[in-house]
């Protein structure tokens, strides 16, 4: 079954890198339509004798674009048509958009005779409404472009149609705690393999690091108190809440302890619902 992906969110955050992306996975892509046009420009592409060898559809939009009755468009499409209509929303922290205007030199599309920060503030007033209505939400504040590229790939190929419904990643706090998240959970309190010579140079996926946590009661006692809410939690998130529910996993430098917790999470819950899929950002980066 096709899909029709709308890509939005803060400028600076990705969507253009989303769109080439997602055009390498398969889709018919469109760089920023108007939404009034969307309904029109979906379904005339759709009916290309090409569209049928297509993962769907894909176009971006952006703040300039974002009119008033932009949502009601969107649920327009989703009632209008019987395939699966997704709204990605991706976004970034104010000090990494900064980061990225100072660095490329780009004009914020909002920053008539403002800051770009003030232009940022605005924006995010803005696509407020949007936001609430994204299923699916992306901080790339902390993504390099693998990262990137491996989080839509699994939402987006992994064998269910629906994509993710549950993500689970692990993080580092000394880079930031992810901003699309819907809960967080703190290992720092549970011991640290870092400072174990055997283990420090190994990751939360490996055996040993797992073996030594898994020996101290506070571990197990974590684990269950955790799964007990968690237990609660999700249904009543997937059941009430609109988009992806997003179980963010920190630890200090997001390479033993959270990725260890956030492994077990996955095989508990992947076993229990379909479209679970866990994602380890700051692995690579070789700290606590």
């Amino acid at each position: 079954m096709q899909q029709f992906v709308i890509v939005t969110g803060m400028s600076g955050a990705g969507k253009t890198m989303t769109l080439k992306v997602l055009e390498d996975f398969g889709f018919i892509t469109m760089d920023n339509m108007p939404p009034e046009l969307l309904p029109q420009m979906f379904k005339l592409i759709s009916e290309r004798p090409e569209a049928s060898k297509s993962r769907g559809v894909v176009a971006t939009v952006d703040v300039r674009n974002v009119s008033k009755n932009f949502v009601k468009v969107i649920d327009d499409i989703s009632t209008a048509w019987g395939g699966i209509v997704k709204v990605i929303f991706l976004t970034a922290s104010d000090e990494e958009l900064l980061r990225r205007y100072e660095r490329t030199r780009r004009v914020h599309p909002l920053n008539k005779g403002r800051s770009t920060g003030a232009g940022i503030r605005t924006e995010r007033e803005l696509l407020a409404p949007v936001l609430d209505r994204a299923d699916i939400v992306i901080d790339t504040s902390m993504m390099d472009l693998h990262q990137h590229r491996e989080r839509l790939l699994k939402e987006f190929q992994m064998g269910n149609e629906a994509g993710v419904s549950i993500l689970i990643s692990s993080f580092g706090y000394k880079y930031g705690v992810p901003q699309d998240s819907s809960f967080v959970m703190d290992v720092r309190c549970l011991p640290n393999p870092y400072y174990v010579d055997e283990l420090k140079n190994l990751t939360g996926e490996d055996k040993p690091v797992q073996e030594f946590l898994l020996k101290f009661p506070e571990t197990k006692k974590f684990m269950e108190l955790s799964k007990n809410f968690l237990d609660f939690a999700i249904p009543e998130f997937l059941n009430n809440v609109r988009g992806q529910l997003h179980i963010a996993v920190g630890c200090t430098g997001g390479r033993h302890r959270s990725v260890a917790v956030a492994e077990w999470l996955y095989e508990n819950y992947s076993k229990i619902y379909n479209g679970v899929c866990v994602i380890h950002r700051d692995k690579g980066h070789g700290h606590q």
